[in-house]
């Protein structure tokens, strides 16, 4: 047996049903026996929803009101009527089971399972398997319209029936109308057999994602691919959803097993991305029309994706997480800021007896560098949602002498962390060794009040020095020699925004004129001269808007140190930051103090490729106001460096071993905090005039470091 199903929602009809998240308010059923052709009684009942706004089209379609809607009964009374009514109609027609009908997959897929699980109540079993009636359609008139293009009335008109709407009521109409269709498709003619009904899971299937193993293991051919009309990006995930929490999002849909990869940013922390896989093109579509619905307080925005994309963020694997994941329907938890001296024992200690983790040590993964270091991070497999939800109160609780933060984590995110872990590269890597040393000029930052400059604002956050010298185009040959500066924020990242020093006003305000709101990739970029003076000031921490120009902190007047000139004069390259670049197949042993006088010092050379380029550029958080540089420190040969220390003043780093190399700083330290750090220790000044340009003013920071203050 069948029932025909129609329904209708207090806002849009027909192709767009269930795209705009408004509630059910009517439902329409029929049972029909297809092997004794007999039907039993047309049920029509209203529903009551909770926002009873009714849409101008739904009021003009349907003629339904406010004021009857609100006499209703709610979905879960009306849905528990569904059952009973159909029941006793398949007594009366000596049935027992049934299967749904209805016009298209929009009522079941897009509006019942959405709007039930959002109010917390579970659909029959029935609501899980369904005929669609167009498909059923197409499959028994081959010559009729493609799917997407029928309608009930489409439908009817194809077969010759009556389509006068006017004189039915809306619902009632529809329901008989499908009715009559049926009865058609089963007639000697065609003799139609309903035999694949369009099913709906009924949960997520976790696990890794078995194209992604396959993809691993012949990553080497790049001949494994996902197809690209099934995949998704989901943005604007609150960041402690799991796969789950998406799953649920997209209740009624049938995702792929393993299908969901929330995606992480360079930390390992969740941007509030995810990219979804779907079984098929057509659940793709239908996902498409759930954009800017809501996952609680928060709509999500839902757009394509390519394969391509979901496999760099679900493609990783090993055997190591493979074997971790093959333990199907488990728990996953990630622990994250654990010791790194913690071991498996001390884990299973910290989640103790009430929380058991499946199979003991084998259901922990450490995620680890590439070198064997621990990173803090692991993930833990539990073989029920009791289990899990105890190691959740644990959160934050102590190890050691650091505190622990669990999170519910996924297949996907396993995979992932571990990969980019894995693939992680060394924090500085080592540069090659020029062939032709080319000692830099010394240059200077711009000041004054000429408006010789450009901001660039608005850039894409993956946006290099090629992609903004691409951008200028032919005004490339007007930029300075080391006259483009990016501007990263307190955490070393592309704040967005660069300053280009140009070589006159005229050409300054010519780009200016001839970018502004230029594409760089998929943004628009914004571009605005500017002076050197108001460059320098955001360099330096201050801030540049439609407000005017606010200072940075060091040029506050109680806070500035006794002088800031030495920046006018020629920039110089930090010891501090010529230590940063020192290869480590490069640096001598420390030197004692009789080989201090005769060791040559340590010349910085510009990599000879960098030469040609007009840029001063680092992945490193500048300091104040030197932009980032793309100067690499290399060891000079001894002759070299007495040839160059005679012929130009170009500054003379430290030898290796004098100097040290602080990780892990706070973000706002200043120079104040890391002297205090090093109070009873000896730093040599002195030693710094013959390395370091410096001005009598500039010195006197260094000498006096309770005057000075950098926030």
């Amino acid at each position: 047996s069948l029932v025909v199903l129609f329904g209708a929602t207090a806002g849009a009809y027909g192709a767009k049903l269930g795209s705009d998240e408004r509630e059910l308010i009517l439902l329409v059923w029929q049972v029909v026996d297809l092997h004794s052709k007999k039907v039993g009684t047309l049920h029509k009942s209203l529903v009551k929803a909770d926002n009873l706004d009714l849409s101008d089209q739904c009021r003009e379609v349907s003629g339904l009101t406010p004021e009857g809607l609100g006499k209703a009964e709610p979905l879960d009374r009306v849905l528990q009527q569904f059952s009973q009514l159909v029941s006793s109609d398949l007594k009366v027609l000596g049935r027992s089971s049934y299967t749904l009908c209805s016009d298209g997959q929009l009522l079941i897929r897009q509006v019942l399972h959405p709007e039930t699980s959002k109010k917390n109540f579970l659909l029959s079993d029935c609501f899980y398997s369904f005929y669609d009636l167009r498909k059923e359609f197409h499959t028994c008139y081959p010559s009729s319209a493609a799917v997407k293009d029928q309608t009930i009335k489409t439908m009817a008109e194809y077969l010759g029936l009556g389509t006068d709407e006017a004189e039915e009521d809306f619902g009632v109409w529809q329901v008989k109308t499908m009715v009559a269709i049926i009865f058609s498709m089963l007639s000697e003619g065609c003799n139609h057999i309903f035999t694949e009904p369009e099913t709906v899971k009924y949960k997520y299937e976790t696990g890794p994602c078995l194209l992604c193993l396959l993809f691993f293991f012949l990553c080497s051919s790049k001949s494994e691919t996902v197809d690209s009309e099934t995949v998704i990006r989901a943005r604007g995930l609150p960041w402690q959803s799991s796969d789950q929490d998406i799953a649920r999002f997209f209740k009624g849909l049938n995702i792929a097993k393993g299908g969901v990869a929330l995606c992480l940013n360079s930390q390992g922390r969740r941007n509030g991305e995810a990219l979804v896989r779907f079984v098929n093109s057509e659940q793709r579509d239908l996902a498409l029309e759930r954009h800017k619905h809501h996952m609680g307080s928060r709509y999500i925005e839902v757009y394509k994706a390519t394969g391509e994309e979901f496999l760099k963020i679900a493609g990783g694997t090993s055997n190591e997480v493979a074997q971790f994941l093959s333990k199907e329907n488990q728990v996953i938890i990630r622990m994250r800021g654990l010791p790194f001296t913690a071991t498996q024992e001390d884990v299973l200690g910290f989640l103790g007896p009430e929380c058991p983790v499946t199979g003991g040590k084998e259901g922990l993964l450490f995620v680890k560098y590439p070198d064997g270091r621990p990173t803090g991070d692991a993930f833990v497999l539990f073989s029920c949602e009791e289990y899990a939800q105890n190691a959740l109160k644990k959160h934050k609780e102590i190890l050691g002498k650091r505190y622990i933060e669990l999170f519910r984590s996924t297949a996907a995110e396993v995979q992932q962390v571990v990969l980019n872990r894995y693939m992680s590269t060394p924090l500085i890597p080592t540069l090659p060794t020029p062939i032709i040393p080319v000692i830099p000029p010394p240059y200077t930052i711009a000041t004054g009040s000429i408006r010789d400059c450009v901001r660039l604002r608005g850039l894409p956050y993956t946006a290099g020095i090629d992609d903004i010298l691409e951008f200028m185009g032919d005004a490339t040959g007007d930029i300075k020699p080391h006259g483009v500066h990016m501007v990263l924020n307190q955490q070393g990242r592309p704040s967005g925004d660069a300053f280009i020093q140009m070589k006159s006003a005229d050409k300054a305000f010519m780009v200016a004129q001839k970018c502004h709101k230029k594409m760089m990739k998929d943004r628009y970029v914004e571009v605005f001269q500017c002076s050197g003076e108001e460059m320098n000031f955001v360099l330096m921490g201050g801030t540049l808007n439609r407000s005017g120009l606010s200072p940075p902190p060091c040029k506050l007047p109680c806070l500035s140190p006794p002088a800031y000139a030495a920046f006018q004069t020629a920039a110089v390259i930090p010891a501090e930051a010529a230590a940063l670049y020192q290869p480590q197949a490069l640096l001598p042993s420390t030197r004692t103090p009789q080989a201090s006088a005769a060791a040559p010092p340590t010349v910085t050379y510009y990599p000879a490729q960098a030469a040609q380029l007009y840029m001063n550029y680092t992945a490193y958080y500048p300091s104040p106001p030197v932009s980032p540089t793309t100067v690499g420190y290399i060891a000079a040969p001894p002759g070299a460096v007495a040839a160059a220390a005679t012929a130009t003043h170009t500054p003379i780093l430290p030898q290796p071993g004098a100097l040290v190399r602080m990780q892990g700083l706070p973000y706002n330290t200043g120079m104040k905090e890391i002297l205090s750090f090093f109070q009873g220790y000896q730093y040599a000044p002195d030693d710094y005039n013959g390395l370091i340009q410096l001005s009598d003013q500039a010195r006197s920071v260094l000498q006096a470091p309770k005057e000075w203050v950098c926030l």
